[in-house]
């Protein structure tokens, strides 16, 4: 057999997987899109989620375009994107970001096999308690009784904003007898028609052209948001702001939108202040999950670490706009490599062709 043929053979074909003894695996002699079709053939095969952590967003797409291509259609392949922002922004990510972001979060806990893609840099970021999307969640059922002041005060609640059309995830319209909603996770929005107070029908529908579809029984309503706006979350971030920031608090934008119920931009980086604890991608994984890393990993997370730091010493001293503190958002290289160490995990090696 020559050198190619066992390389072929030994990770295209029947690639090598962590066990009880070899906690840390390394794959290398993989050449152009060889590693997607090794990480596809390893998911098929592993019966267990196999979780594939990119350099960054450019070389998650690059991943995502291998693995869909060798993957089976049937297999399930989830990507937990990037907020698309720097550390620090002022600007929020765009409604679809924040609706895959959440449909992935709430399948994750449960998830018994496939594959799950995001980059370094995004699993850094701390995120809501595991309970969120759960107890933020809803659903509408044909036959429901609906009272449609309540359900205008619940979906808001979540994080949906009231539009006059909806074209994107996280809105709702209500017409009379027609409630239009377009939950987080959703390829189309739905259009609920009501005889009385009670659901008659539920529909997808086209935004554009305005046609229906399907009927569906049900549909789930995850959050629009990653944090709530219920009146217990908006007392306890105002409480939370007031004692990390010194000075008075109605000088803050953010503070003074929070209290009226409205989102500012980049509020995801005041995250913390609406819970109690927050935690981190790795916890929302399944115990058996095993992570593939990309080839430099580490000097991405170092990299990451060093960006937050520098935007972190730009603007904190912004007294209309203060800054948490990095830990308070953001996993370190070292946490983050401690988090690493505890799951399974196969590093690709560099190799350069020669």
């Amino acid at each position: 057999m020559t050198l190619l043929e066992n390389i072929f053979s030994k990770h295209l074909l029947k690639p090598s997987l962590p066990d009880q003894e070899q906690h840390h695996l390394i794959w290398d002699g993989l050449f152009g899109s060889a590693r997607g079709l090794t990480i596809a053939t390893a998911a098929q095969a592993a019966g267990k989620p196999i979780v594939v952590l990119a350099a960054n967003a450019n070389s998650a797409r690059q991943f995502e375009d291998e693995i869909r291509f060798y993957a089976d259609p049937s297999l399930p392949f989830m990507h937990f994107p990037d907020r698309e922002a720097l550390p620090y922004d002022a600007f929020s990510p765009h409604p679809d970001i924040i609706s895959t972001r959440l449909e992935t979060l709430s399948r994750l806990p449960q998830l018994r096999r496939g594959i799950v893609l995001s980059s370094i840099p995004t699993v850094m970021h701390r995120l809501p308690p595991l309970n969120f999307v759960g107890a933020h969640s809803f659903f509408l059922k044909t036959g429901d009784r609906i009272d449609v002041t309540e359900l205008r005060q619940r979906l808001t609640r979540v994080g949906y904003h009231v539009v006059l059309q909806v074209v994107a995830p996280g809105e709702f319209a209500i017409r009379g007898g027609l409630i239009d909603l377009f939950p987080s996770g959703s390829a189309l929005p739905y259009r609920v028609d009501l005889f009385d107070d009670h659901v008659e029908s539920i529909r997808e529908f086209d935004p554009q052209t305005q046609r229906s579809g399907r009927h569906l029984p049900e549909i789930q309503m995850l959050p629009g948001r990653e944090f709530p706006l219920t009146p217990e979350s908006i007392q306890h971030f105002r409480q939370s702001f007031r004692t990390r920031f010194e000075g008075d608090p109605q000088r803050s934008p953010i503070y003074r939108g929070i209290s009226e119920g409205i989102s500012p931009g980049g509020i995801e980086y005041y995250l913390p202040l609406f819970f109690e604890t927050m935690t981190s991608f790795f916890d929302y994984l399944p115990a058996n999950a095993l992570c593939v890393l990309d080839t430099s990993y580490a000097d991405a997370a170092r990299r990451f670490e060093e960006e937050i730091k520098t935007r972190y010493e730009d603007g904190r001293h912004d007294l209309e706009r203060p800054l948490l503190a990095p830990d308070q958002l953001f996993l370190n290289a070292s946490a983050l490599q401690m988090q690493l160490a505890a799951k399974p995990s196969i590093e690709l090696a560099g190799v350069e062709a020669t």
